[in-house]
């Protein structure tokens, strides 16, 4: 038999260890197509666009 490592615990901090998972969902081809224009011009990642936007959008929604 094969052994089987148990899956690492998600890490909500990002890569930190260098390993992520993925979200898994469908987005437009038009708006992926702006997303990582705009990524791009900004010179970061789209993961670290995302990042951005989520963790605006929760400190605007918690006033």
């Amino acid at each position: 038999m094969a052994n089987r490592q148990a899956a690492a615990p998600a890490n909500d901090e990002g890569t930190e260890s260098g390993k992520g998972t993925s979200l898994n969902f469908k987005v437009d081809p038009d708006f992926k197509k702006e997303f990582k224009g705009f990524a791009v011009a900004q010179g970061i990642s789209m993961t670290d666009l995302l990042k951005e936007g989520y963790a605006l959008s929760k400190k605007e929604r918690q006033k």
